[in-house]
């Protein structure tokens, strides 16, 4: 009865409230009953209002209280396998030997609580350890982008001021001078003295809830990467919300008489192919493996579809997240048809909208996973996932990005802050005890950004029918590239740095694979020629590749401009007139 809503938790009584405005259907009215007794008093994820950093949210109120306690719970994984890349298989006890050991070596190299340490390496098992051993002695990982151009680095570098640097020779090549007292630890050389350092066990320095443990970067929408910082309690909450999401789905379906998923196995396997520098490597694979006692398969070298379906027959991988292009490229190989994929029960997306013509694919391609083919919606400023959304929900809004999860809060805002009604178009805002801290050394970008009493503006727009958030993602400047977000700025500063460029705009246009990709239209000065592989060489010397763009219109035309003198990116791609904005 949507009367007892006032007496529920506060986000079951949100999502009787977002249904309450419309005819709810009947598994609109399941999903809330699920909620209200997953999150309600004594229930497995049962919920309790707290202040955080000042503000009340909803918590669970049964959690670790940081990143060393996941470390310290693998004692129930037994001696199941944990790391895997190609003959390296690391088992759970000795994973927990191995980050006593780096930590104590990190210690002895004069890093403490507070200090940075920077990884900058490929996915592999060492980087894994690293993390870890710093978040549980208290240090801030600050996790590199391994694509990054020296240019980049040195940037990130010189914001985050690490006390030690653990990477593989060859993005450490590329990053180039090295502050002084800077510690550089190579993960192929200096590791094996790392693990051999002697340890007694887990460090015990005192750790809170709301401590930073990771510096994530992300480009925003300025020139130059800022450094997100997630406490503990966000990287805890990402995989206790992720969890309730998920046994939210299951019972729902369950009541509804759906089918469950096939079994996979008695270990979670999970394909590591998303990067460990973006929330989809770090937090939905690594913390959410580490949570369940899976088994995290990595590779070596560039994405190879080929490769990717040989571990999953070889490996048994059951969950995997097909990231940007990735899942278009597996699609795609000749090798698909013959290949053994009736492991995989789960297939995840995230980082960009996926057409629903490549969900279908997808389910048809893992028979076995059609039913919990998935996605979230999240950032590395709100650190957990927001809206989760899959199984017959997906079908039915194949272009949604879900519901509100558990401790969350979702707002819809014109720009003057007001909220709008449902159904329209707004900013989307979003509130939760696991949001950033802030950005590194940036507090005026943070203020901009994350307000006092908690509402963290996500810079996307959308609306909300039905209690299910949609995207317009063609209503922000953000490119989103294979699950990467570019930051034109970025790029039209560096071309605009060019001797011979008079102007120039970059815009994100639509491509099947990637999403969308970048295009630059540059206006060269008066008798001046340029090339487009003058440009792109340009742009390569301090982007990484997957900023560079891919199309260019080079035009003696100046640019479009509204009456305050801004480009008009809509009337450049076509999608309006500029006479529209002419007032």
């Amino acid at each position: 009865d949507s009367g007892a809503a006032p007496t529920l938790a506060p986000s079951v009584d949100r999502m009787w409230r977002q249904t309450g405005d419309v005819e709810m259907n009947e598994r609109a009215r399941v999903r809330a009953e699920v909620r209200a007794e997953l999150v309600g008093p004594d229930g497995f994820f049962e919920t309790t209002e707290e202040i955080v950093r000042g503000w009340p949210v909803e918590v669970f109120a049964n959690r670790a209280r940081s990143v060393r306690d996941m470390v310290v719970n693998t004692e129930g994984h037994g001696d199941n396998e944990f790391l895997v890349l190609g003959d390296q298989r690391i088992t759970y006890p000795e994973f927990r030997d191995q980050v006593a050991a780096v930590a104590t070596g990190l210690a002895s190299h004069g890093v403490g609580p507070g200090d940075r340490v920077a990884i900058l390496a490929a996915n592999r098992p060492e980087w894994v350890v690293g993390f870890f051993a710093a978040a549980s002695m208290g240090a801030i990982t600050a996790a590199y982008n391994g694509w990054w151009t020296e240019t980049e680095i040195q940037h990130a570098t010189e914001l985050t001021e690490p006390k030690a640097i653990l990477g593989d020779a060859k993005r450490l090549e590329r990053h180039g001078a090295v502050p002084e007292g800077t510690v550089v630890l190579d993960m192929d050389e200096d590791f094996t003295a790392l693990l051999a350092t002697p340890a007694d066990g887990l460090p015990d320095v005192p750790l809170a809830e709301d401590d930073p443990a990771l510096i994530l970067f992300t480009s925003g929408t300025t020139a130059r990467a800022k450094g997100t910082l997630v406490s503990h309690r966000g990287m805890v909450g990402f995989v206790q919300s992720a969890f309730c999401a998920g046994a939210e789905r299951m019972f729902v379906e369950d009541r509804l008489g759906n089918a469950a998923p096939a079994g996979g196995g008695d270990q979670m396997a999970i394909l590591m192919t998303s990067p460990l520098f973006h929330v989809s490597g770090l937090f939905a694979g690594v913390l959410i493996g580490i949570s369940t006692g899976a088994k995290l398969v990595f590779r070596s070298g560039r994405f190879d579809p080929e490769d990717v379906l040989r571990l999953i027959e070889q490996e048994r991988i059951t969950n995997w997240a097909a990231i940007g292009s990735m899942g278009p490229r597996v699609l795609d190989c000749p090798a698909l048809a013959t290949a053994d994929v009736s492991s995989v029960t789960n297939v995840g997306f995230g980082g960009a909208p996926v057409t629903p013509e490549l969900q279908q694919r997808m389910r048809d391609a893992f028979p076995n996973a059609a039913t919990s083919v998935g996605m979230g919606y999240g950032s590395s400023e709100s650190v957990a996932v927001a809206t989760m959304i899959g199984g017959p929900d997906l079908e039915e809004h194949p272009r949604s990005c879900g519901t509100t999860t558990a401790t969350f809060e979702i707002e819809i805002r014109d720009e003057n802050g007001r909220p709008v009604p449902d159904g329209a178009d707004g900013i989307v805002y979003v509130r939760s005890p696991y949001t950033m801290l802030g950005y590194w050394k940036d507090p005026e970008t943070t203020a901009a950004t994350l307000a006092d009493d908690g509402w963290l503006s996500m810079g996307d727009i959308g609306r909300i029918e039905d209690g299910f958030l949609t995207l317009n993602s063609r209503a922000r400047d953000m490119i989103l590239r294979a699950a990467e977000n570019i930051a034109p700025a970025e790029i039209e500063l560096r071309l605009a740095a060019h001797p011979d460029v008079d102007e120039a705009a970059v815009v994100g246009v639509d491509h099947p694979e990637l999403g969308q990709e970048v295009k630059a239209f540059v206006v060269p000065r008066s008798g001046a020629t340029l090339t487009e592989t003058d440009l792109e060489a340009w742009a390569g010397e301090t982007l990484a590749p997957y900023k560079v763009p891919s199309l260019w219109e080079i035009t003696t035309d100046e640019l479009p401009r509204n009456a305050a003198g801004k480009v008009v990116k809509t009337a450049l791609t076509g999608e309006r007139a500029l006479d529209q904005f002419e007032d």
